[in-house]
């Protein structure tokens, strides 16, 4: 074993004292600079304008415009990287085909795979949407057709117009995205079938559309709310509209104006089925019945004793019966007094029912003296016993109220009284005060108020001009997003709609053209060929200023 010396010891500990401080230093610079190089990989860096503009298309072959295609692919050079976006929905061919094009990126270059089945003396268009964006920021290569034609001329004709949702009279693309356009020609009309529609494309922000690149030929055209994305009238949760005429295209045509509601389905179905906890049988279906009846065939002796209320769209029926003791039922609709449907429905062994009424009143914590008290409630009322409501006003009781049946809803009931200021009142609906059809009763219901001192109420007389005398009108009270419903009235023969205090505020109408006098708006029907009824809106708001007497002249001009 070799030993050192105490000298060589000590020249040793001095080496190694000298060379500490800078092993110390080397080893602080070194991560150090493994910081700046984790910092390197993991930022992007940071500063400048954002990239907001999108991919510059460099060439593409074949060049666009081609004719006497016969290429199998086509390919296209970007100046920088690019992706794709919901290509499915974005990028469509027009004519359609039946084996779609196959869309593929690669770095800079798109490259679109063509089918076999391309048809002779065709002019095609692939649309891109906005389904083709650069790979950083997303910026979308938008307003790009590609054309070609596998005959010898390139078709020129063109088709263009604007969509507006019929109701609402406008266009608002963040809550009808699923609009489009659709062209089909007359000799294979397919809008109603399986196979999707041959021409189709997407709308603009303010709802615009256009057709390019068409041959001579006879069409018809259509706006849909495609729910499902398969160009085909599904008419369940589908808007749908159309043009009364087919187009004879021989030229170029343009300002087109479809207007899409919601479609009335073809064939009837019932939707839902079910006993509520209240015992009452809902049911639902995919449109409005015209002259309903529902008739308990099995078992029929619990036909005899029934209460039936209809929704007002008369979509939606409950059936109230006094006998709940069944295992089963089947129920025959029908309208206009022929079958349609029968309707199967088992009650569930653990349901349980409890069909206690339930009142509901129109206030809150303030009552006023215009409308007083409504008392109403979502089971069906037979009547009510004044014996056994009671108003406390400062806990005193008042009997001189007065309780009356409405003219119209004889399931609404009125409870007025001199409401003074400056006193709490409360409503006390005792128990078997609300008498049901078959006689079920309701538990006590208490409710505490006060008199709302603000009188904010006032009287306005509207008089409707440019009206068709021979014509129905329904007029609708509306707030300025059109989406508020206030009041809905039929317009008087004077064509004068009285608002007798009512209360204040901003309003405007909706005014309904009810060609059928059926008392409601109808959509357009496609099968039958017959559209929408009229609608018109005002253009501004108005106010009812509180105990004010006010007079209005509204000029109504149907477009």
């Amino acid at each position: 074993m070799t030993q050192l010396s105490k000298k060589d010891n000590n020249s040793l500990n001095r080496l190694k004292t000298a060379l500490f401080p800078n092993l110390i230093f080397l080893g602080l610079a070194f991560m150090i600079s493994l910081s700046f190089i984790q910092c390197a990989n993991m930022q992007r860096p940071t500063g400048g304008p954002k990239d907001s503009t999108p991919p510059e298309l460099l060439g593409v072959t074949p060049p666009n415009l081609s004719k006497n295609f016969k290429e199998k692919v086509i390919e296209m050079t970007f100046d920088e990287f690019i992706k794709t976006v919901n290509p499915g929905k974005e990028f469509n061919i027009s004519p359609d085909v039946e084996t779609q094009p196959i869309y593929k990126v690669r770095k800079k270059r798109f490259i679109i795979e063509l089918p076999d089945s391309l048809e002779e003396n065709t002019t095609y268009t692939i649309n891109f949407g906005k389904g083709l964006v650069d790979f950083n920021e997303g910026n979308p290569f938008i307003n790009y057709n590609y054309v070609f034609a596998t005959g010898d001329e390139l078709d020129s004709l063109s088709i263009s117009g604007r969509v507006l949702n019929g109701y609402t009279k406008d266009f608002n693309l963040e809550k009808d995205k699923e609009v489009i356009a659709i062209l089909i020609p007359t000799s294979r009309d397919s809008i109603f079938g399986k196979k999707k529609a041959s021409y189709y494309t997407t709308v603009d922000s303010s709802g615009n559309f256009s057709f390019n690149n068409l041959r001579e030929d006879t069409y018809r055209v259509y706006a849909l709310k495609d729910m499902n994305n398969d160009k085909v009238y599904n008419g369940n949760d589908e808007w749908i509209g159309f043009l009364n005429d087919s187009i004879t295209l021989n030229q170029n045509v343009s300002g087109l104006l479809l207007e899409y509601t919601k479609g009335v389905p073809n064939i009837f179905r019932n939707l839902e089925k079910k006993i509520d906890n209240d015992g009452a049988i809902l049911l639902t279906f995919n449109r409005p019945l015209q002259e309903p009846d529902l008739r308990i065939i099995s078992p029929n002796q619990l036909d005899n004793n029934k209460l039936i209320k209809y929704k007002p769209t008369l979509d939606t029926a409950k059936i109230y019966l006094e006998n709940l003791e069944f295992d089963s039922l089947k129920i025959e609709v029908a309208e206009n007094n022929t079958p349609i449907d029968t309707i199967d429905l088992r009650k569930a062994r653990n349901l349980k029912i409890d069909n206690t009424i339930v009142p509901k009143l129109n206030i809150n914590n303030k009552v006023d003296r215009i409308k007083h008290i409504e008392l109403t409630s979502e089971y069906p009322i037979a009547s009510v016993d004044k014996n056994k409501i009671l108003i406390l006003e400062d806990s005193v009781s008042r009997r001189n109220f007065q309780l009356q049946q409405d003219s119209l809803n004889r399931e609404m009931y009125h409870i007025r009284f001199n409401w003074r200021p400056n006193r709490n009142y409360e409503l006390v609906v005792q128990e078997g005060a609300i008498l049901g059809p078959f006689d079920e009763t309701n538990k006590e219901f208490k409710s505490q108020f006060t008199l709302n001192e603000t009188e904010n109420y006032g009287d306005i007389n509207l008089t409707f001009t440019g009206l068709d005398s021979a014509q129905n009108y329904i007029v609708e009270l509306i707030d300025e997003t059109k989406e508020k419903l206030f009041d809905v009235r039929k317009l008087p023969a004077d064509k004068i709609m009285r608002y007798i205090k009512f209360p204040g505020g901003k309003y405007s109408i909706r005014l309904i053209e009810d060609a059928n006098n059926n008392g409601k708006w109808d959509a357009g029907d496609v099968y039958k060929g017959i559209q929408a009824e009229r609608i018109w809106y005002l253009d501004r708001t108005f106010t009812i200023r509180a105990n004010w007497e006010q007079n209005e002249t509204i000029d109504v001009s149907f477009k």
